[in-house]
C-alpha cells in the first residue's frame, strides 16, 4: 500500500505547471489557426460577395451579401449564380442547361417549347432589342440565366448564355442588408 502511495505522489508531482505567457502563447496560436481555416474557407470551399445590382429584385436586394459555394458547378432550372460579366460580380436564375432551347417571345419565356411560368417572377419576360436573337440553343458547357427583375435586369438576353467558367459559384444564403 505504501509503494501505491508513493507512485501516486510523484505522478502528482510530475504535472507541471504552465506559466501564464505560455498560455497566451497557446491561445494566440490557437486563434492564427481558426483564422487560417477560415480564410482557407472562405478561399476555397465558399465565397462572399456585396450585391450591388438591382437585377434580381426582390429576391436579392442591392447591398444584399450573398453566400456562395464554389465547387458546385452542375446547375438546374432555379439555380441562382453568382457570376462575372464585364467586370461586374452579379447574380442571376438559371432558367436553361445545355442542350435546351430558349425562346422569348410576345407570350413570354418557353424553353424548348414549353411556356415557363413562375409564382416568383412579378414581371413578364421580354426581348431586349439591342439583345441576341431568339431562339437559341444553350451549348455545353454554358448556361441561360436571367434576372428575376425582368425589365431592369442585365442578363442571358442581352450577352448570350454564360459560360460555366466566368460563374464563381451557386447561392446557398444571402445576408440581407437592413440599411443599419
Amino acid at each position: 500500500m505504501k509503494k501505491r502511495n508513493d507512485r501516486q505522489k510523484s505522478d502528482i508531482n510530475t504535472v507541471q505547471e504552465t506559466t501564464i505567457a505560455q498560455d497566451l502563447v497557446q491561445l494566440l496560436l490557437k486563434i492564427v489557426l481558426l483564422i487560417l481555416v477560415v480564410f482557407l474557407i472562405f478561399t476555397f470551399l465558399y465565397g462572399i460577395v456585396r450585391i450591388n445590382d438591382i437585377s434580381m429584385k426582390p429576391s436579392i436586394k442591392d447591398g444584399d451579401l450573398v453566400v456562395y459555394y464554389r465547387l458546385d458547378h452542375r446547375f438546374i432550372s432555379g439555380d441562382v449564380a453568382v457570376f462575372e460579366k464585364d467586370d461586374k460580380t452579379t447574380t442571376g436564375r438559371v432558367v436553361a442547361v445545355a442542350g435546351d432551347t430558349v425562346d422569348i417571345t410576345k407570350d413570354g419565356l418557353k424553353i424548348n417549347g414549353a411556356e415557363q411560368i413562375s409564382q416568383d417572377i412579378y414581371f413578364d419576360t421580354t426581348q431586349f432589342k439591342s439583345g441576341v436573337d431568339f431562339p437559341l440553343t444553350v451549348k455545353e458547357g454554358q448556361v441561360f440565366i436571367l434576372g428575376d427583375n425582368r425589365p431592369k435586369a442585365s442578363d442571358s438576353r442581352i450577352y448570350g448564355c454564360i459560360d460555366l467558367k466566368d460563374i464563381r459559384g451557386k447561392v446557398i444564403a444571402i445576408i440581407r442588408n437592413r440599411g443599419i
